[in-house]
């Protein structure tokens, strides 16, 4: 075998162990695509007020619920996540709910509507029937024992019966005389009427028209106290008076 012939032959064997060896280490594997970085979960947000309408002075209750937030405001101030808080607006008011987190920003309104309380119920004025008036205005007049003549209280009492009577034109008065248990039945009816009458006469000068009067005598026929006492006579001694109609 000749040189060149041998060389030939070394060459190709090199030759063959370069791509033997090659072919050895296989093809490179292909890089793998990286997972994306997790993403933050949303944030949520409720807000409710109960009742939603109060009257001014009364109590309203917030709740709220968030999730996923790491600061949560309730009309600007920070509060915790969950929660409830009462409330007592004086006017209506829109509450806001603010939750901030890593997924986020969500708000929440909850609006409480304030009436004002219903006026307290007016009681009508209570009239006062025409008797009750009468009663409230001219009072019974007392007399001294076996008198007839007026006390100075007595005169007082009339003088203020009259002005009342004279804003009641139409109203006509019976005017009863009184005595206590002492004396006779003929003398007390006696003694009766002259009482009946220095009434009459007191407001008739009062300007207490005379047909609007009336006088009648009981003597000690209707006492108002049955007691022997000086207390209680000086009760029966008395002129009452009764409106008439």
């Amino acid at each position: 075998m000749n040189q060149r012939k041998i060389n030939w032959i070394v060459g190709l064997t090199a030759l063959l162990l370069v791509l033997g060896v090659s072919g050895c280490g296989g093809k490179k594997p292909k890089p793998q695509p990286q997972a994306p970085p997790p993403q933050p979960k949303p944030v949520t947000a409720t807000l409710s007020a109960s009742p939603t309408s109060i009257e001014r002075g009364q109590t309203s209750t917030l709740t709220w619920s968030t999730e996923n937030a790491d600061n949560v405001t309730l009309q600007g101030t920070k509060v915790d996540p969950s929660g409830t808080q009462s409330v007592s607006p004086t006017q209506s008011t829109d509450y806001h709910l603010v939750a901030t987190g890593p997924g986020g920003t969500q708000d929440a309104t909850a609006r409480v509507t304030v009436t004002q309380p219903p006026p307290p119920p007016t009681t009508p004025p209570t009239t006062q029937s025409d008797e009750e008036l009468f009663n409230q205005n001219v009072a019974d007049i007392y007399f001294d024992y076996d008198k007839a003549d007026l006390r100075p209280e007595s005169q007082q009492a009339l003088a203020h019966s009259a002005q009342f009577l004279s804003q009641h034109p139409t109203w006509r008065v019976r005017i009863e005389g009184n005595c206590d248990d002492r004396g006779s039945t003929e003398y007390n009816l006696t003694l009766g009427e002259e009482r009946a009458n220095a009434a009459k006469q007191a407001l008739g000068q009062a300007s207490i028209s005379g047909d609007r009067l009336q006088t009648i005598s009981y003597g000690k026929e209707k006492p108002v106290c049955t007691e022997s006492t000086d207390d209680c006579w000086q009760k029966n001694r008395h002129d009452h008076f009764v409106l008439v109609k």
